[in-house]
């Protein structure tokens, strides 16, 4: 009984090599197959891709022969001031249409001109007649041909094409283009792909060591007609080591290349291996259930001590999910807690600096009240004076003067209806989100302070009116914007108090997507030690009661809560600009005044 199971061993393993061996060979046969009609199908998409890129030039040298300039260059050789437009010409043409050369040929196949004159390897002055393309196009037709250059020893798919006039051939136009592109393109992919001419000799693969081998010996007859078209630069052609292993060809181009695609050997061989593994899982399964047949009351018996186990641990398991839905319930609630605190203090945060705005606005309000009070003064004793002369004017009847004295009274009354409302604006607490006119808010700004601009002798540059009403519209709070721009046109009207050029400027302008706001003054600029704190609450450089050093760090909170930046540095010039970034809707990035 022993001897016999072991015999039925024995058997199995044989048939099971058996098995394998077959579907291993079976595979190799179907996967070949397989591999070429892929590689057919592969070539059917490769060669039009091929064949336009050739076709893309065909009638470029045809083209640039019928220029006027190459045409008198041909009748007149001599001429340099002629050769340089023509060299010049061609230059241009080449980059645009990015081929390695144009060049001009006159009937004896030296060159007149060419897209390379300025290079050191330049084809001026070299005599091509040798070549067939030269030779076809000097019969009338196209002329095509492949080969290594033997100025520049790159290889290169040349296309020539004559000048004519007439029916009398001046000269040739020829074009080189470079097929480099396609070798690495074909780089990647696991199979050799090469590109043959009509002698079968291969110029073009994605494997280098099949370059310049041919596919088969080459007649005596071949090899003398290479070496006198000097095609491959008297390279010895030799056969490509022993077979040729099967592959997909397929024809193309103009001078009857063959494309051709050898598939990978090791990937025939890898799918083959895996029938063979597939085989061999097939043999092991027929043993592994056999196996199980025999094995299948143990396993019964396991199963049961495994359920056994199984509830075991199933119940520990339950008793530990309750522990950890425990403690994640007090987590949960110690996060909740957390998150109520942390929402309240931000309220408080927000309350806080809400109030510090405002009150930022108000100190301003209190520094310009000197200016203010003056702008007022001034069409109040406007009003008495006209009102004075008018209650004369009446008395002596005259109605006239009268009527245009209460006309001025009206118009200084407006003025000063309109700094009142202008301050009583600024002063509101606002938090409201619109969209603004950047431009009209520095008019505002510049409009409350224009007082103190006057007052202290300080000349305000200001930018001109933008071409478009929409051009700086931005989103954010107009009263704030505001309040930025007063307090950064304080800070310049503050900085040139002592300077010998008193003078501030403004300029708008819209840069990659944002308004910008630049502020300069002719003061003595920032210091190291003062810009290192420029924006720290409570950092101030004037003398005590002038400044809380608040005004700086709350436009800075005003400009970053609206996504914006607010930026110090000196001028090149000397004196100090503060720049305000707001993004523009949509982040436009047209150029604005400036």
């Amino acid at each position: 009984m022993h001897v016999k199971r072991q015999l039925a061993w024995l058997l199995a393993l044989l048939a099971s090599a058996g098995l394998i061996a077959a579907a291993y060979q079976v595979a190799m046969r179907q996967g070949g197959a397989d591999e070429l009609e892929r590689g057919a199908r592969q070539l059917q998409l490769m060669a039009p891709e091929l064949e336009s890129a050739l076709d893309k030039f065909e009638t470029l040298p045809y083209v640039v022969g019928l220029q006027e300039n190459v045409a008198a260059l041909l009748t007149q050789p001599g001429e340099r001031a002629r050769i340089d437009q023509v060299n010049r010409s061609l230059q241009a043409i080449a980059r645009q249409s990015r081929v390695g050369a144009i060049y001009l040929m006159d009937r004896d196949g030296n060159t007149l001109a060419a897209s390379n004159w300025d290079l050191p390897l330049t084809f001026m002055g070299r005599n091509f007649g040798y070549r067939p393309y030269f030779r076809e196009a000097l019969a009338g037709r196209a002329g095509r041909f492949y080969g290594i250059g033997s100025t520049t020893s790159e290889p290169g798919y040349f296309i020539a094409q004559p000048v004519m006039r007439g029916a009398r051939v001046l000269g040739v136009v020829a074009v080189k283009i470079s097929l480099d592109e396609f070798a690495r393109n074909w780089a990647g992919s696991e199979d050799t792909i090469v590109l043959a001419d009509s002698a079968d000799v291969v110029f073009l693969s994605n494997r280098p060591q099949w370059t310049y081998r041919s596919l088969r010996a080459l007649s005596a007859t071949t090899q003398r007609e290479l070496a006198s078209t000097d095609q491959y630069a008297r390279r010895p052609i030799a056969p490509i080591d022993g077979q040729v292993p099967p592959h997909a060809a397929r024809r193309t181009g103009p001078l009857g290349w063959q494309l051709m695609l050898f598939p990978a050997p090791d990937r025939v061989r890898r799918m083959a291996a895996l029938w063979a593994l597939a085989a061999a899982l097939v043999a092991a399964s027929a043993v592994v259930a056999a196996w199980a047949l025999y094995q299948r009351r143990r396993r019964l018996e396991e199963r049961q001590a495994a359920n056994a186990a199984l509830q075991r641990a199933a119940g520990e398991l339950d008793l530990r999910l309750a522990e950890r839905t425990a403690l994640l319930r007090q987590a949960n609630d110690d996060l909740e807690a957390r998150y109520a605190t942390l929402k309240e203090t931000e309220h408080v945060l927000r309350s806080t600096q809400d109030q510090l705005v405002q009150a930022g606005k108000l100190a301003m309000l209190g520094q310009m009240a000197a200016g203010v009070t003056h702008e007022l003064n001034q069409p109040l004793a406007a009003i008495r004076a006209f009102a004075d002369n008018a209650r004369t004017f009446l008395e002596r009847g005259q109605q006239a003067q009268a009527s245009a004295n209460l006309t001025h009274i009206s118009d200084a009354s407006a003025r000063m209806g309109a700094i009142i409302g202008q301050l009583k604006g600024f002063a509101r607490r606002s938090d409201a989100v619109a969209t603004v006119d950047i431009a009209q808010s520095l008019a505002a700004s510049a409009f409350l302070l224009q007082g103190e601009f006057k007052r202290l002798g300080v000349a305000l540059a200001l930018p001109p009116p933008l071409s478009s009403p929409n051009q700086l519209l931005i989103t954010g709070d107009a009263v704030r914007i505001e309040q930025v721009l007063i307090n950064l046109l304080r800070n310049a009207l503050d900085a040139v108090d002592e300077a010998d050029v008193r003078e501030v400027s403004v300029t708008l302008a819209q840069i990659d997507g944002y308004a910008v706001v630049r502020i300069a003054d002719s003061g003595p600029g920032l210091s190291d030690s003062v810009a290192a704190h420029l924006f720290e609450p409570f950092f101030t450089t004037k003398p005590s009661g002038k400044g809380l050093g608040l005004g700086l760090a709350i436009s800075s909170s005003i400009v970053q809560a609206m996504n914006g930046q607010l930026e110090g540095s000196n001028r090149p010039g000397g004196g100090a600009q503060f720049e305000v970034r707001l993004p523009l809707p949509g982040g436009e990035t047209n150029e604005g005044n400036e």
